[in-house]
């Protein structure tokens, strides 16, 4: 999917974060965490929480894989890319008008919502 990991999107804490393809067409995202503790129970109720959530301000779960102590997640590809690259860059948050700010702004605070409030898990 990732053509041997040549695309790299980013790194955080968690681990590093690849841009790859599916075999049926779309791009995703596949974030390879880092060195796995105990027994790996904890990741499989973490991709069980995560997978059932769905909103439009929240990005979706695709799949995962597991192989060894290896383990990453696959995410939907997200076109414009990180909302972290528009609030802690100085080059692109120049560009965003307050109306688009507000309206980021707005998404966030739907989807947070969502989490606490409208969100079984």
């Amino acid at each position: 999917m990732t053509r041997d990991f040549k695309e790299k999107l980013g790194e955080g804490g968690f681990g590093s974060v690849y841009k790859g393809k599916l075999r049926s067409g779309p791009f995703v995202v596949i974030k390879m965490l880092g060195k796995a503790k105990g027994n790996g129970q904890d990741f499989i109720s973490e991709v069980a929480t995560i997978g059932r959530i769905h909103h439009a301000n929240i990005v979706r779960l695709i799949g995962f894989c597991v192989e060894g102590s290896k383990r990453a997640l696959v995410y939907e590809f997200m076109l414009n890319g990180s909302l972290d690259k528009f609030i802690f860059s100085k080059v692109d948050s120049a560009s965003l008008t307050y109306q688009k700010l507000f309206e980021i702004s707005l998404g966030v605070a739907h989807g947070i919502a969502y989490l606490h409030e409208g969100c079984d898990m």
